[in-house]
């Protein structure tokens, strides 16, 4: 099995990655790494420059990844501030910030970046769709599944049982990497 090495301290992303990679044969290794992260109009921006760094300073290929939730209504916000959003108002505040918003499409854009040291960062990407939800779930979830009812669901993300989300949840990110791994015969 093919190993390659994660760098995030985000227990969620390690199941995707997990979920995602060890049956096409990749073992997914962890480090967490404290890396600046960049002000920038893109997340593919974000993970790219996150994995050129984490690779030169470990010497290893690496993947990192950057995630983004983009409401339509919203022209895309808070698209790369989605963290730092969720870190000040929170899912309350974005809920105020929605009230009267009929059009509730969203989705999540995430970026899966994989870089060699010395070389400059590959990214691939996966697109979760789905809309924000009038209120937040009572259930126990963590960031956005709180409000986020994705496409083909009945109900938010939060409520979905694990081993039934990777149905409503885009893995295609990783995928795409895996399949350019092969292609070029990357082992480790």
């Amino acid at each position: 099995m093919k190993k390659i090495m994660y760098v995030t301290g985000n227990r969620l992303k390690i199941e995707s990655a997990k979920h995602a990679l060890e049956p096409l044969g990749f073992e997914v290794g962890n480090v967490k790494l404290e890396i600046p992260e960049i002000q920038a109009d893109d997340v593919a921006e974000v993970a790219m420059y996150s994995a050129k760094l984490a690779a030169d300073k470990l010497q290893t290929p690496v993947m990192t990844s950057d995630l983004g939730l983009f409401i339509k209504s919203l022209n895309g916000f808070p698209g790369v501030y989605t963290k730092y959003v969720y870190g000040t108002i929170g899912i309350d505040g974005l809920l105020r910030l929605m009230t009267g918003i009929e059009d509730r499409s969203a989705h999540f854009k995430e970026v899966i970046a994989y870089c060699e040291p010395g070389g400059e960062p590959i990214y691939f990407e996966a697109y979760t769709y789905g809309t924000i939800a009038q209120s937040k779930s009572t259930s126990q979830a963590e960031n956005w599944d709180y409000v986020f009812i994705p496409n083909g669901a009945t109900t938010f993300l939060s409520d979905i049982p694990k081993d039934e989300k990777w149905n409503f949840w885009s893995v295609d990110g990783y995928i795409q990497l895996a399949d350019y791994l092969k292609k070029k015969k990357v082992s480790n």
